[in-house]
Formats: structure tokens, sequence, C-alpha cells
């Protein structure tokens, strides 16, 4: 029978809770009241006072709040939560020197464990009273048994007070009481300093940390969160420089110039790249990283080269004797074998030693013990070299291999897109367009994006109700171009325009002119191609893409970046469903002066 009783009991006191909580919930207090007056009397559960508590101020029943409180600090008091809620009820009625006095009283009399302090200060935080918060901590700090210093706790307040400064230096002593916050403190700096917002907040960084790391040249660890904000500023070259400290005096392997080298590279920044890499290459063949700084630092002089083309060969044949001698020094082997498909891509397409460069992958293709996915690639720069010497069918076959060997990877769908502009040169649209519609859904964003290019000019310019011979005119001149035979290209271009003069090609007719001007370094006459394209084709598919060159040009060729900036945002705002959109927008804060991470 009592245990019957007690069941029941138990079951009304649960109903009374539900109920007293969808009243509280529902801002219906009076009701709300009623229950919990009840509940408190047998279930004195934190959330049950607090709601209770809630209740009472929701009624402005001042009174019977204030002995609430005052009976909850009569049983128990160790933590100072009772004195924060008196106080708080008190500044919401406006009796600031009583709460005052009571915030005092929270802080002077909770027993100082670390559970306890956490606890207190962070209600503190919740009624934004945050300089009650830090002397909490700093109390606990003072009192505390076991060492802990709360440094972490105290430059979380700082910065929530907005108290940069403070903060920073919290933060930087953290670093020397536990090294492992590092990561923790970047990411503190980078949400609660707002670089990209606040510039001036990078600079106060930078200054303490290198007043710190001149003053404790023993504590490493500013000088790598120094390396760490130089390569949020994106100035390598100063990130190197600290790196290079660093690697010095922990006697590493290099580990972080390659990555200083890489994210260089990334940005453009060449020079900085290269003078990576070669600090790497100058720790000797033994290190762990020479060859692959040997490699890199020959790749990034590639890219920098094919940004700003020129028909001059002599930079092109200089590198090409880095490469020589390098694969002449370590060896043709599997490891060696990406660097061979650079040199005969160097050596096919800027050099025309297409022989030459057929032989050098024929070996590498051949050599045991290459990685699949290398492997693959190197069939694909040969293919792409016998489509280069006029051997079509044999490169859509090699095309063909590396699709069947990679079906459902990006390796697989980029040999797919390269056979489809096959069947584009060979004026097969119909097939072409099929494999196009397939790579549209490429997870690969690159793949993708030059699929829907294709595919988008084919759509736009080709029918099988109309005449087919303008657009085989033009995939012919744009294989002509594709094999470095400007002036036939030219010609079949003059000769499209002339028997067609007012066809739906004449944008695409401009943009492959000024392509192939950008790739023989006549830079005037292509800027001249796009900018006709913008201001006479606004309405077209190419519009987007000649605006994007042409501010390219005007960043990394004429060196006028406000007129770049100019002409990203002109991108942005009249092309807002461009592919380009994202690296314009990206871009164009770059030259603003933000931090784009």
């Amino acid at each position: 029978m009592i245990a019957l009783f007690s069941l029941g009991a138990a079951a009304q006191s649960e109903e009374d809770l539900q109920l007293a909580e969808y009243y509280y919930n529902q801002g219906q207090y009076e009701q709300a009241r009623l229950y919990y007056e009840k509940i408190y009397k047998t279930n004195r559960t934190n959330r049950v006072y607090a709601n209770y508590l809630n209740t009472l101020v929701a009624l402005n029943d001042v009174e019977e709040a204030e002995k609430l409180v005052k009976r909850k600090i009569k049983t128990d008091s160790e933590d100072g939560m009772g004195y924060v809620n008196l106080g708080d009820l008190y500044k919401k009625f406006d009796r600031t020197e009583e709460a005052r006095e009571n915030f005092d009283l929270a802080v002077q009399q909770f027993v100082p464990t670390r559970a306890n302090a956490v606890r207190l200060a962070n209600e503190f935080t919740r009624i934004n009273e945050y300089g009650y918060a830090l002397k909490v901590y700093e109390r606990a700090r003072d009192k505390s048994t076991d060492g802990y210093t709360y440094t972490y706790e105290l430059a979380n307040v700082q910065g929530i007070m907005g108290n940069y400064d403070a903060m920073t230096e919290s933060f930087l002593d953290l670093l020397i009481e536990s090294p492992g916050y590092l990561q923790t403190v970047q990411n503190s700096f980078n949400r609660t300093l707002n670089f990209q917002e606040n510039p001036e907040n990078m600079e106060m960084l930078r200054v303490k940390l290198l007043k710190r790391a001149q003053k404790n040249p023993e504590h490493v660890i500013y000088t790598e969160l120094l390396t760490w904000l130089f390569m949020q500023k994106k100035d390598f070259a100063a990130a190197l420089v600290q790196a290079k400290s660093l690697d010095l005096r922990l006697g590493e392997n290099g580990f972080r110039i390659v990555e200083i080298a890489q994210l260089a590279a990334g940005n453009r920044d060449y020079a900085t790249a290269k003078n990576a890499y070669q600090y790497v290459i100058d720790k000797g063949p033994a290190g762990q990283f020479y060859l692959t700084a040997r490699m890199e630092k020959l790749k990034t002089a590639g890219y920098e080269l094919a940004e700003r083309p020129s028909t001059d060969k002599a930079a092109y044949a200089l590198l090409e004797q880095e490469y020589e001698a390098t694969l002449a020094q370590i060896g043709e082997y599997a490891e060696s074998a990406m660097m061979m498909k650079e040199l005969a891509h160097l050596k096919a397409f800027y050099l025309g030693k297409l022989e030459e460069a057929e032989q050098l992958l024929a070996r590498a293709i051949e050599m045991p013990g290459v990685y699949d996915r290398i492997l693959a690639t190197c069939k694909l720069e040969r293919a792409d070299i016998l489509l280069l010497k006029g051997e079509v069918w044999d490169a859509s076959l090699l095309y063909q291999q590396v699709e069947l060997d990679f079906k459902e990877d990006p390796l697989g769908h980029e040999a797919k897109f390269r056979s489809a502009k096959i069947s584009y040169y060979t004026g097969d649209f119909e097939w072409a367009q099929a494999q196009l519609d397939v790579l549209k859904a490429s997870t690969s964003k690159l793949i993708s994006n030059d699929a829907i290019d294709l595919s988008l000019l084919i759509t736009d310019n080709f029918n099988m109700d109309t005449l087919t011979a303008p657009m085989e005119m033009f995939a012919r001149a744009d294989l002509l171009a594709y094999q470095n035979q400007t002036e036939a290209a030219g010609l079949t271009l003059d000769s499209l325009e002339l028997a067609w003069p007012m066809h739906s090609l004449s944008d695409e007719i401009k943009m492959l002119r000024a392509a192939m001007a950008f790739r023989n370094g006549k830079f005037e006459e292509a800027r001249s191609l796009y900018e006709k394209v913008v201001e006479l084709h606004a309405m077209d598919i190419t519009a987007d893409d000649a605006l994007f060159k042409l501010a390219e040009m005007q960043q990394n060729l004429f060196n006028d970046p406000a007129k770049a900036m100019e002409l990203y945002e002109k991108l942005i705002a009249e092309f807002p469903g461009s592919l380009y959109v994202v690296e314009a927008r990206k871009r164009f804060r770059e030259l603003r002066g933000d931090v784009v991470n």
C-alpha cells in the first residue's frame, strides 16, 4: 500500500512539474507560480529554483523572490551563486548599490575550487557582469592550491569585454605556460581580433610578438605564432624569415619551409616560393624534403613563366636545362616520373621538341613501380602531345584508356573531357555534347566548369537544323591554336568571318584570337580583344570570361591593381551567376588588403 502511494505521489509530482514548465514556457506566470510554489517544497534542483525565481521576477514580486534567494544562500553558499542571483535581482529593480554589495560577496565568499570558479564566472558572464567574472578568476588564481593560473579563462573574458590588448597579453602568457594551446590561441585570435575587418588588431599582435620574441628568444613559441601571423597577412617573405629561424634553432628537416613555399606559390608569390625551396635544397640530398623541393622549385618556375608568356624562348630553354640537370642528378625512376612529365610538357608546348617530349614520356610510362595515378597522368600528357602533333586518333585511344581505368574518379573525368574535346575538334558535336552532359555533374569543380563552358559553346552556335560549316571551321581553328599553328588558325578565323560576318560565333572568335595573342606575348592586342568582347557582346556567354581575363591581366601583367579591382567588382555586380564570381570576389578582397583565408 505504501509503495503504491509513493508511486502515485511521484507521478503527480512529475505531472505538476510538466504543467509548471508548460505555463512557464508559455509566459503564463501566474499559473506557473502556483505549481512551482508546491514543487519547490520537495524539489529544489537548480532548474526548478531558476524557473521559480524567474517566474517571481516576471510577476514583479520582489519580496518573495528576495526570500527565495536568501533561503538559497543560507543552505548553499559555497559556490557564491546565490549572491549573484540576489545581486541580479536587485539590479533588475534598480537597487544598484545592493546589487554591487552582493556581487562583491559572491567573489569574496565562494570556495575557490576550479569548478566553483568556472560556474560562478559563467553566471556573471551570463548577466553581462564581465568585470566580476574577471575578479572571480583572479581570486581563484590567487588562492589556487594546484598551480592552475586561469590564464585561458581570463583571456576569454577580456576578449568578450573588448579589451583586446589585455586578452592578447594573457594568451601570449598562456603559450609559455602551455604551448599545446597554440592552435586554440590562433583560433581565438582569428575569431576575436577579426583581422579581416580590423587590420589594426593584426598590427597590435605583430608588435607584441616581435617584442616578446626579442626579449625571450628562448621561447620559440612566439616565433611560431609570428610565422603564422605573417601567413595570415600573406606576407610569405616575412613568414619565411621566421620559419628559417625556427628550422635552424630546432634542427628541423625543412617541413615548415616547404609548407610556406607551397602556400606562397599558390598565392603567386613565386620569388618567395623559390627562395624557400632553395633553402631546403641547400640542406643537401640527404634531407627528407630534398627531392620534393627540387621538383617543386622547377614546377614553380614553370607556373611563373606560364603566367607571363613570351615569344622569347630563352627563359624556357633555361628552365629546360635546370630540369635536365636535376633529372641527370637524381636519375629516372618511379619517384621522378612526375618531373619527367613536367619536362615533357615544357619541351612540347613551349620549345616545340615534340619527339623528345614523347620519348621522355614513353620512358616514364614504361618504368616499373610508377604509381597508377602518376602513370595515368603521364598517359594524359602523352595524349596531349599526340594531339599537338596531329595524331588525333592515337590521342583519343590514350584518353579512352585512362577513362576506362579511372571511371568514377576525377582523373577519368578529365580523360573523358579531353576525349569529348577531340570529338568537338573533329566536328562530331552531338557526341561531344553527350559526353559533356555527363561531365557537368563531375565532383571536380574545374572539370565540371570546363564541361559547362564547352557545352555552352556548342549549344549556342550549333544546331543540326542550321548550317554546320561555321562551327566546324571554328573548331578546326581552335585545334590549330592548340597546336601552336597561330598563323593557320588566324587565317581560318579570317575565312570564317569573311563568309559569315554576323555569325553568333563573333564573340568566341575574338576570345580565341585574344588567347593566341596572349600566348605569344602580344598583351596589348589581347587586352584590346577582350575589351571588345565586353563592350560588344555584353549579353553573350563569353562576356564574363573576357572580363575576368582583363582583370587578371591588369593585376598580373600591367600592375594596375585599382583597375583590376574595378573589373573584378564589375564582374561580381553584373554577372552574379558567373563561374568566376567566387574567385573574383577573393581576388578583389586580396587587392583591397583584406585578410583572406
